[in-house]
Order: C-alpha cells, then structure tokens, then sequence
C-alpha cells in the first residue's frame, strides 16, 4: 500500500482545528472524582511459574465504578531483593486482553516492574485473551466497542476504560516493589491511544511512549478511512443518519489531541506512513498538540499498522533509561 495522506513535510505542520468542550477538564475531574469514591483495593497474588528471571503477580483493582479490572504484574527477580524498581504500564491494543503472563517478559528482562493493564469487555479477538468483563450496558451499537453509549460521554465506552487506565497506574505504584516516583505509559495503536490519556490526566507520570495511537482526531480519521476500528462509527451513522453532530460531541471529549495539549511528561511518539487504521496525520495532529517540551517522533515510511514493531521496542528501551533510570 503506498502513502495516501500529507506529505511528511505537512504531517510535521498538521494541526486541526478541533472544537473542544467547554467543561473538558470538569467533565474528567468530576470523573476521576468519582472513580476515586471506589477504594483501589489492588491485590497482587502471586502466580507460579518455571521462570527463573521474573515473579508474576495476578492483579485486581477497582476501576470505572468499582468494577474489578485484572492485570498482570511482571518483576524482575532481582527486585525482591534490591527493592523498588521503575515501572513501565502498558495498555493493549484493540480486541485484544491480557493474554498470559510469559508474553510479557521484555520489560522485566530489562530491570522494570511491567504492570499489564486487562482491557474491559475485550480479549475474544483471538490473539489475546481477556478476563475483565464490562459489567455496563449501553444503547443499541455496532458490533465492536467504538459506538458503545456514543450519544452520550458520560455513557460512552471509553470513559470507562481511560479510567481504568489511571487506575491502573495507581495500582502499579501501590505495589511495594514499584518505584511510584519513576512509573511510564506506552503501549500500540489502542494501547497508544491510552496512553496519551493517561499522560493528559495523570500530571507526574515520568514519560510516555504512544506507538501508532489509535483514538486521535476523530472527524478526520473517520473521513480518511474506511478500515476498522474508526469504520465502526461511520458505519453506526449509517444507520442513524443525521446524527453526526452529537456523535462527535461525544468523542470530542475522549479525542487524543485534547489529552495530548495536556501532556507534560517526555514523549516518544511513531508512526506509519502507510497506516490505514490509524492515519499518520491523526497520529500528527496528536504530537504536534502535545504540551511537554521533550517530545520525539519515529517515522517508519514503509509500514502500514504493524508500525516500527520489534524495531521500534528497541528504540523505547534505550530512551526510557534516561527518564526511568536517570
């Protein structure tokens, strides 16, 4: 597939104008708020596997409405007798849940506590599963989560999960072998969204690192493509024509360019030029909104959404060292 959107040169430059609610930050105070109402209540009990490099903990905690949200919890062995390490939470993709712990042994095998965070109602796409179910219902929705409550934001999906994703960096950090003062976000595409959210919302995180984010500019990228998860909500407009105005209302209060201009930790960004689910100028319009004075973006030319893969882990291990173990 060759490129189809701006040419890089106007990518670097590409900043949409977005109309924002006027209650964005009351809308997710009074969120959070609430969240908070709920005891964390994270419990870490420890799983027993042959592996001699990391101790593996099987975590629940209390997210959106109290419900509980699983993870998994990867130490470097080490830590248990040198104690608190830093800590990097990463967020999944869509479809996709926790999996099972041994698919997560990078980040330990690097010296950091690794904190997975379960996507709710996710995790039946076939390459991972989940098992953290979404206990609240919604309006009638095209099947997939994107127009999951989309005519209201305070029913919408996505409101649930950007508040497990702060909780579970408050989970992360309850642990006593977690250094709270050295803990970052990252994670692909769905996972990236997240954590562009999370980096909004929480103001002490120590870095971000969002690959190919999902979640961003919204009314461009569901004009631009026609490939899932965005296809989703134009296909939901299909069947409610004329509905439109209020359906972006809804997503103008979870767009990723909003949390990004309210960013301040050290940002590592990427993207593809060839990315048909996530249009490298949505994946623009989000760095280039971001707020932090220590923002960096990896561009791979020839990718489609696989992004800079393997390739791209190896360039956020060596960048992290100086947030998290400076």
């Amino acid at each position: 597939m060759p490129q189809f959107d701006l040419p890089l040169e106007e990518l670097r430059r590409y900043r949409p104008d977005l109309p924002e609610p006027d209650d964005f930050d009351a809308f997710w105070e009074k969120t959070l708020l609430e969240a908070r109402g709920h005891e964390l209540d994270a419990r870490f009990e420890v799983v027993e596997l042959p592996l001699t490099g990391v101790r593996v903990f099987d975590v629940t905690y209390a997210g959106f409405g109290g419900h509980p949200v699983k993870g998994w919890l990867v130490l470097p062995a080490r830590a248990v007798e040198e104690g608190p390490v830093p800590a990097v939470v990463e967020y999944i993709g869509y479809g996709g849940g926790r999996g099972l712990p041994h698919m997560h042994l990078l980040w330990a095998a690097a010296g950091f506590a690794h904190f997975v965070m379960d996507t709710r109602g996710q995790g039946s796409a076939g390459w991972a599963q989940g098992d953290t179910p979404d206990p609240v219902g919604s309006g009638p929705a095209y099947p997939g989560y994107m127009t999951r409550g989309i005519e209201d934001p305070h029913d919408y999906y996505y409101r649930r999960l950007y508040v497990d994703a702060v909780r579970a960096v408050e989970a992360a950090r309850a642990h006593p072998l977690v250094d709270a003062s050295r803990v970052a976000a990252l994670g692909v595409s769905q996972g990236g969204g997240l954590a562009i959210a999370v980096g909004g919302l929480v103001p002490d995180l120590a870095a971000i690192t969002p690959d190919v984010p999902f979640l961003c500019d919204f009314p461009r990228a569901t004009t631009l493509t026609d490939m899932p998860p965005y296809s989703e909500i134009a296909s939901y407009l299909k069947a409610r024509r004329g509905g439109q105005e209020r359906v972006f209302q809804t997503l103008s209060y979870f767009d990723g360019v909003h949390f990004a201009a309210r960013g301040r930790a050290p940002a590592l960004f990427s993207a593809a030029l060839q990315d048909q689910t996530c249009p490298p100028s949505t994946v623009f319009a989000a760095f280039n909104a971001y707020a932090g004075s220590e923002r960096s973006m990896e561009v791979y030319p020839f990718n489609d959404h696989e992004g800079g893969g393997p390739y791209q882990q190896g360039v956020q291990l060596r960048w992290l060292q100086q947030y998290l173990r400076g």
